[in-house]
């Protein structure tokens, strides 16, 4: 399985921008890939800084490249 920072250089060399960690972790819940509960989160019910929607095929994209999904 691939490192944050291995996801966040990847999507960076290709679509340019840098995600946040939180909006990985977001993807990985919604793709049903394993999540650790960060010890700085705030709240386990919801998530303070959720994906948007529009940076959230680049990140599944990632996931494909590093066949985590």
């Amino acid at each position: 399985m691939a490192t944050y920072k291995e996801i966040q250089s990847y999507v960076k060399d290709q679509f340019g921008y840098v995600p946040k960690t939180c909006w990985i972790a977001h993807m990985k819940e919604i793709c049903g890939l394993p999540v650790k509960t960060a010890p700085n989160r705030y709240s386990v019910d919801k998530r303070e800084m959720p994906c948007p929607l529009d940076k959230m095929d680049s990140i599944k994209n990632a996931f494909h490249n590093f066949k985590m999904l």
